[in-house]
């Protein structure tokens, strides 16, 4: 069994709201991480733009030091195997062959885990099987972050799918979420919970447009001289809900 005693509990590092998802995604990455040899290590979690995917895969990183790549739409195997190699600070090989040994040697030495965002990339490319190679030489923990298409994309290929232990589906964000939003963000001014209750809802559970939206809040309590901002100072003042403003006519 694979140990990694780091705490899921405590204060994360740094200006990162402990969301629902984050502590989803730190439970189960540290369930992945110490889990039973005979069980599979790769997660998957997947969900809408927005949803804070990525600031949870920023705050396992931080809290289990996993070596973290976010995947780019060109990439092939060779560059995904190049990124990998940079955030490990080894100088590559000259094959891609020996590339991979490389990281499966690095990580059955560290023992640390994976992080790959935006893995919807790879399984576009058809370059996924490498993940699968480095899983199987290695045996790290690996977690894969991407869109809500990504399950149906892994499911073509079943050597992968069959090793995930637990998928992770991003859920919207909940009042109590935007609440450690505003308390993490909106330094200088109070969000009432009136207010806060109506950017939860024009901001449909998306945490990023809940940032935006607690954003714009601060900036007009400070020019007004407020130091809390609520309903009726806020007033119909339009808040941000990601549509396209109308043509106006």
């Amino acid at each position: 069994m694979m140990q990694n005693d780091s705490p899921v509990n405590t204060p994360l590092a740094g200006r990162i709201a402990n969301l629902s998802n984050v502590s989803m995604c730190l439970g189960s990455f540290a369930k992945a991480i110490n889990r039973e040899s005979h069980l599979p290590g790769l997660l998957v979690m997947h969900g809408p733009s927005g949803y804070g995917k990525t600031t949870a895969a920023t705050s396992a990183s931080m809290m289990f030091d996993a070596y973290y790549v976010q995947c780019r739409s060109s990439w092939t195997r060779k560059a995904f195997y190049l990124a990998l190699l940079k955030v490990m600070n080894i100088d590559p090989a000259r094959t891609i062959y020996a590339m991979e040994e490389q990281i499966v040697a690095q990580l059955a030495l560290s023992r640390l885990p994976v992080i790959i965002d935006e893995a919807d990339h790879l399984t576009d490319r058809g370059i996924i099987e490498c993940v699968r190679d480095i899983y199987e030489g290695s045996g790290a923990a690996i977690l894969l972050i991407g869109e809500e298409k990504l399950p149906g994309a892994l499911a073509r290929w079943e050597r992968i799918h069959n090793r995930v232990l637990e998928w992770l589906p991003a859920q919207p964000a909940t009042l109590a979420d935007a609440r450690a939003l505003a308390d993490l963000y909106c330094r200088s001014v109070r969000v009432a919970d009136d207010l806060l209750e109506l950017i939860h809802t024009a901001s449909k559970g998306v945490a990023r447009r809940i940032c935006v939206n607690l954003e714009r809040v601060q900036e007009t309590g400070r020019t007004m001289g407020h130091p809390q901002m609520g309903l009726a100072e806020w007033g119909d003042t339009p808040l941000y809900t990601g549509d396209a403003p109308s043509r106006r006519r």
